[in-house]
């Protein structure tokens, strides 16, 4: 064996994963660091301590009443074996008003029910169909409970199936 065939069949000394691993460590933990820093608002935070006095006033809700609608179902086409649309919402109205939408309320269920049946169901299926709907429904809501005494119509349930 030859002094060349010696040296190739010596294997190169490993290299240590120690520097590898306190790198990562190091790395984690002040990427950590500043994360926490910048978080907590010990960096590009604002000088000096928050109190309650500095904290912005809130305004008090208004003085509103939510009247829920019984949930509709409606069908949707002309096949027996045909389609629904399940349908619930709820009224905003002024709490001086809920009495008297809440006696209005089997026409106002008249009233979507009707509309929802005229409805095609190709506009349904359009995605941005719900905002046009909303709007007309809540004028026709309007028209029935008498201008000023509905100020929404919050719809809570949509679901074709």
């Amino acid at each position: 064996m030859s002094h060349a065939d010696a040296e190739a069949t010596v294997t190169p000394k490993k290299r240590s994963k120690v520097p590898l691993i306190v790198g990562l460590f190091l790395m984690l933990a002040l990427g950590g660091g500043g994360f926490y820093a910048v978080y907590a608002g010990l960096v590009f935070g604002q000088p000096g301590e928050h109190t309650s006095e500095d904290a912005p006033q809130v305004a008090a809700l208004p003085d509103i009443a939510f009247v829920p609608i019984d949930p509709l179902v409606v069908s949707l086409g002309s096949e027996p074996a045909g389609r629904y649309l399940h349908f619930t919402a709820q009224l905003e109205v002024a709490k001086a008003f809920q009495p008297d939408v809440t006696l209005l309320l089997p026409r106002v269920i008249d009233v979507l029910n009707s509309y929802l049946r005229a409805v095609e169901v190709a506009d349904l299926e359009d995605p941005t169909a719900l905002v046009r709907l909303r709007a007309q429904m809540l004028r026709r809501v309007q028209m029935v409970a008498g201008d000023g005494r509905v100020r929404d119509l919050l719809v809570t349930g949509f679901v074709i199936n």
